[in-house]
């Protein structure tokens, strides 16, 4: 196939969140040594950019595009079915030829969230989520409460943030204010966590000892928190090696692909030092 451009897009959120350099720094790496050029653009979760950036990138007629954005892709399908370049999607791939679906099995790590708080002894284990419009973060809160369910406690404590550090800090605030305060938290990222940790220091809680707090994604600068976050890891190398390979194998098909493929991401836990026992009940 000699018409190749031997350039791939690549599509991100958020750039200024930790989690993605990660991604893109992988990506570019192997499009080096592939002998490929990468478009980067960020979308700043706004569709009408990334519906934007995918046409621009379609009419530089690059080989395919992987769009890293966790899920607000809806409004893209419609303008994309004349497009003849592969499109790698997370999470939301609709069941079209020439499409990539990268799932999540967010439910595996945030089980081991919630079993291993259960097993310090946490009954009152809160939620942050992430912006609703996202279907990752729905599917984290889904994810959390089938597991809690599972060991049959209630999930009613859940906050709604934005993946920001100011968003965990509003969620905090939140929990804050309740009689019955949760003893744990689960969020739906580590820049929650952090926002989170930042704005128990302000009030003198002590994580772990007065609060657990566990992250989701597993950035670089989980581990130099203090104390060190525990997290739910979601490999952002494994991302974008398994985004990188499926556009590969995608444009070296001798025809098109007549069904759409899969491929799955794992999660898992990472145990740092932000959580500990739970402190035995007082009468408050």
């Amino acid at each position: 196939m000699s018409g190749r451009s031997r350039i791939f897009g690549l599509i991100v959120s958020d750039i200024t969140n930790p989690f993605f350099p990660e991604i893109v720094q992988t990506f570019e790496h192997l499009a080096v040594e592939n002998n490929y050029e990468i478009l980067l653009t960020s979308t700043i979760n706004d569709p009408k950019r990334m519906e934007q950036s995918v046409r621009r990138m379609i009419e530089r007629r690059v080989d395919g595009v992987a769009i890293l954005t966790f899920g607000m892709e809806e409004s893209l399908l419609g303008h994309l079915r004349f497009r003849k370049v592969p499109l790698i999607f997370v999470d939301v791939g609709p069941d079209e030829p020439g499409i990539v679906n990268i799932r999540i099995n967010y439910l595996d790590g945030i089980r081991q969230a919630v079993q291993h708080l259960a097993a310090l002894r946490h009954t009152r284990i809160a939620f942050v989520a992430g912006p609703p419009r996202l279907k990752s973060a729905q599917a984290r809160v889904d994810a959390f409460k089938t597991s809690m369910a599972e060991i049959g406690l209630p999930s009613e404590l859940i906050a709604t943030g934005d993946h920001t550090m100011e968003g965990g800090m509003r969620a905090l605030v939140e929990f804050l204010e309740l009689q019955d305060r949760p003893t744990a938290l689960v969020c739906s990222n580590d820049m929650t966590a952090i926002g989170v940790m930042r704005e128990a220091y302000d009030h003198g809680i002590k994580i772990p000892t007065d609060m657990s707090v566990v992250g989701f994604d597993d950035i670089r600068l989980a581990q130099f928190m203090i104390p060190p976050l525990t997290t739910v890891q979601m490999s952002q190398k494994e991302l974008a090696q398994i985004a990188f390979r499926a556009l590969l194998n995608e444009v070296d098909r001798e025809a098109p692909s007549t069904q759409k493929s899969e491929y799955e991401l794992n999660t898992n836990l990472i145990l740092r030092r932000s959580t500990a026992m739970a402190l035995p009940q007082t009468s408050r």
